[in-house]
């Protein structure tokens, strides 16, 4: 499961708001919404996201293994 906690602290300590990314850099509601449920985005956005907040692809994306996926290797 790829999960996007690390995003939401990055944010806060580079002082950027939910409100900044869609104002001020064209991040639409309906992308934030997706970020928030840990849902699917294109690598292009979150290449985006990592020169908005001018931080590496792991300061906003952490991979958290499935139980079942680590049951099968």
């Amino acid at each position: 499961m790829i999960k996007y906690d690390k995003l939401w602290q990055t944010m806060k300590q580079k002082g950027i708001t939910q409100y900044d990314l869609y104002s001020h850099y064209g991040i639409g509601r309906s992308l934030l919404d997706k970020l928030r449920h840990n849902m699917n985005v294109e690598i292009f956005t979150l290449d985006r996201l990592c020169s908005i907040l001018d931080c590496d692809i792991g300061d906003i994306v952490e991979h958290i293994p499935d139980e079942e996926s680590a049951d099968s290797v």
